[in-house]
């Protein structure tokens, strides 16, 4: 790739192509976890944090009514900083001069102003709009007046709470190098690598590892097996609507049996995947700045409710709050032992948490990927055809064009691992989907509400 591409695809500050492009799409500002006092002891007095996305400083609080503001960080009156502003319930106040602005950015008072100064209503705090979906407070951030877009109609943003969760992990690097992690099929034989298998389905971050995909000739296979023995996967893409493609990955075990993997990448920084047989992972990568990335992830279960309290606990043991960093990165080596690399995992940064794997080998590809010195491969035809969207994309914006738009009518995206018959596999996994879909308690209640 020419190091102007290269720019073109990954700057998205003010100003910027790649930026505007996603100021055109709802990105996640924050966790409702963020605002919760058990986990920052500062919210039960002021419920206000400073946070950075696509390069833009703002302001996050919640006024008594349970209203959410975005707002801009400078004062507009000398651009001193919102971040320390005094939190008065029905808005917040300014510490320089005392200026006051609700959550959409109206101006309540100018109090250094002389009596009867109509100021107050000649100015305005930039807002942005902001919905709270599935635990995550989402923000638009497009150009002032225009309507947003509705979000992607997926099951991860309209499965009740009792089903859904949500987290999120901070990774000093560019939010396009950490996408491509996500839509890569080939990397998980090797990234992932663990030298032995064992049933480790309710331990954090180790799911992945003794997942079972199927059973061949009575036998329950974990996907390290599959990842590990069939290495060299055939990797399917195609799109299925404007900005939606699914990637299908076959791992041919023998004439009789085939390993299908299917998975969702939708426009411009999701994508969606398998985590157990009931458990699909949702997550969007979130461009802080340039050289930085806040990874979302939903969890969705179609079977039992999920245990929200131990989810959150087993992830935060790995990181530190109130910013969600991990407790692992280049400072000491993401954790790298080289005892473990020769005897247990492929890596060698540990088997509690595979997060931890992809973080490194994101991170150590630098701040921003300098993709001039890279040499593609046929298992890279995924990312290549997303780099060719995403350029396609930033020109059409660019040109005063709309940018794609993935469905929205509602849809899962169906996702699944599984082991199925190598003449009928794509029968066989569109049939377990649909079950596992229809069998979901919270489908069946709406089917049902909505047939009264």
């Amino acid at each position: 790739m020419q190091a102007d591409l290269n720019e073109r695809i990954t700057r998205v500050g003010p100003g910027t192509a790649c930026g505007a492009l996603m100021r055109q799409y709802w990105q996640p500002a924050a966790l409702v976890d963020e605002f919760d006092p058990r986990f920052d002891a500062r919210m039960a007095e002021r419920p206000l944090k400073a946070v950075r996305l696509l390069g833009q400083d703002l302001i996050l609080f919640r006024d008594t009514a349970g209203q959410w503001g975005l707002l801009d960080r400078d004062c507009p009156h000398r651009g001193a900083d919102l971040a320390f502003a005094r939190h008065e319930g029905d808005g917040v106040r300014c510490p320089f001069h005392g200026w006051k602005f609700d959550a959409q950015g109206r101006c309540l008072d100018t109090p250094a102003e002389p009596f009867g100064s109509t100021l107050c209503q000649r100015v305005r705090q930039r807002a942005y709009p902001v919905r709270e979906v599935a635990g995550v407070l989402f923000a638009w951030l497009g150009d002032e007046g225009s309507p947003p877009p509705a979000l992607p109609a997926i099951d991860a943003f309209n499965a009740p709470a009792s089903h859904s969760f949500a987290f999120k992990g901070l990774w000093q690097c560019n939010w396009l190098q950490a996408f491509e992690v996500g839509i890569d099929p080939a990397h998980a034989s090797f990234l992932h690598r663990f030298l032995q298998d064992e049933d480790l389905s309710q331990t954090y971050g180790r799911q992945f590892r003794g997942a079972s995909v199927g059973t061949v000739a009575g036998e329950r296979w974990p996907m390290t097996r599959v990842l590990r023995e069939f290495h060299r996967p055939e990797i399917r893409h195609e799109l299925l609507g404007e900005g939606h493609t699914r990637l299908t990955t076959l791992r041919v075990i023998d004439d009789r049996l085939t390993h299908v993997r299917v998975t969702h990448a939708l426009f411009p920084c999701t994508f969606v995947i398998p985590l157990s047989e009931t458990i699909t992972i949702t997550q969007l990568h979130v461009p802080v700045d340039d050289v930085n990335t806040y990874w979302y992830a939903f969890f969705t279960s179609y079977d039992a409710p999920l245990d929200k309290q131990a989810m959150r606990s087993q992830r935060l043991d790995h990181v530190d709050l109130p910013d969600y960093v991990p407790k692992k990165g280049r400072h000491n080596d993401w954790g790298y032992d080289p005892a473990e690399q020769r005897t247990r995992t492929y890596l060698g940064m540990g088997e509690a948490d595979i997060n931890v794997h992809d973080q490194w080998a994101v991170e150590s590809m630098g701040a921003i990927q300098d993709r001039t010195r890279e040499h593609l491969g046929t298992s890279d035809k995924v990312i290549m055809a997303n780099r060719r969207l995403l350029l396609a994309a930033i020109d059409a914006v660019a040109a005063g064009g709309q940018p794609p738009r993935p469905a929205t009518t509602p849809c899962a995206p169906d996702t699944i691992d599984c082991i199925a018959p190598a003449p009928d596999w794509q029968r066989f996994w569109t049939e377990q989907v649909r079950a596992r879909r229809d069998a979901a308690p919270w489908r069946q209640a709406a089917t049902a509400e909505a047939a009264s």
